[in-house]
């Protein structure tokens, strides 16, 4: 308990840290929530301004937003003033975790049984083609890997449709971009764990004492062979969910990602500064969850 409160703690200051640099970073970004192409008339752009509050000192506003944080607070949005950030995050957020979900799911479920086989057939053909596949997989960004499945798969085949997010034909292109580098990743990070854990001496008793090999692999290897796997899940997911800003953009998925970009192009402080610190704390409360996790599986490991 000692461990989960220090943890806990830790996270405030951390928050108030990217709180404040993300608040001072976008105020002091070119432009502003109000331009558009067409001038705005300047005492329509000052009322405008009063509105908000950002006709205030810039230190004014800080301890301002500090304190509405501090309630969840974050105001509404400037390019959507009918609506509350909150709503938007709320409204947004089921939408880039089915998204992260599914390709997270994906990763693991062909990840691990690629890097297992791999690691079972070291130094072959089906090891160095697989572990060639994985590379080329991490190498491959989204923003390249996209637009090609769209071309091949929508455009060329017909098979899915090239974007929105409407029934489960929908799902497969972004899922599909997304989960590639989580796959090749995971892939890796098992051949690795299991080749550590097959050398060991437990191993060979295992298989001295005549058990068949499928029972050394997935009952005695696979428990330890997982854990980098297990430590990786956490910032994968987090970075799953930052992942999908740009195939959210590509695929035109209403999630996070896309309000995300959106809301920087427009200067719309009160979006990006809610949702910073939503996918702030979303990475460290799933650092944590892992880190638990990790004792589960590996009695040796203590949290301290």
């Amino acid at each position: 308990m000692s461990f989960l409160a220090r943890r806990v703690l830790l996270m405030i200051p951390t928050l108030w840290a990217i709180a404040t640099l993300t608040f001072f970073l976008v105020h002091r970004a070119p432009g502003g929530p109000f331009q558009s192409e067409k001038e705005i008339p300047a005492a329509a752009k000052a009322q405008l301004m009063h509105q908000y509050g950002l006709d205030q000192p810039l230190r004014v506003q800080y301890l301002r937003f500090l304190a509405n944080t501090l309630r969840l607070d974050f105001g509404p949005s400037y390019k959507f003033p009918s609506r509350q950030v909150r709503e938007i995050i709320f409204e947004a957020l089921p939408v880039s975790m089915e998204l992260a979900g599914w390709a997270l799911l994906l990763a693991i479920l062909v990840g691990v049984p690629i890097g297992i086989f791999a690691a079972l057939k070291q130094n072959s053909g089906v090891d160095h083609l697989s572990m060639g596949l994985a590379l080329g997989g991490v190498s491959i960004p989204n923003f390249v890997l996209g637009p090609a499945l769209v071309l091949g798969l929508s455009l060329t085949l017909f098979l899915f449709p090239p974007a929105l997010w409407q029934g489960p034909q929908s799902r497969v292109l972004p899922v599909l971009t997304l989960s590639t580098a989580y796959v090749a990743y995971i892939a890796r990070l098992t051949r690795a764990g299991m080749l550590e854990v097959l050398r060991q001496d437990f191993i060979r008793t295992a298989r001295a004492k005549g058990l068949a090999e499928r029972t050394v692999v997935f009952k005695h290897a696979l428990k330890l062979g997982i854990l980098p796997v297990v430590s990786y899940l956490g910032p994968a997911a987090a970075r799953v969910m930052m992942g999908s800003i740009v195939v959210e953009s590509i695929f035109q998925v209403p999630g996070m990602g896309r309000y995300l970009v959106n809301a920087a192009f427009n200067r719309d402080y009160t979006l990006v500064l809610g949702e910073v610190l939503f996918y702030a704390s979303f990475l460290m409360v799933l650092n944590l969850i892992v880190d638990v996790a990790y004792t589960w599986l590996d009695p040796r490991v203590e949290l301290a």
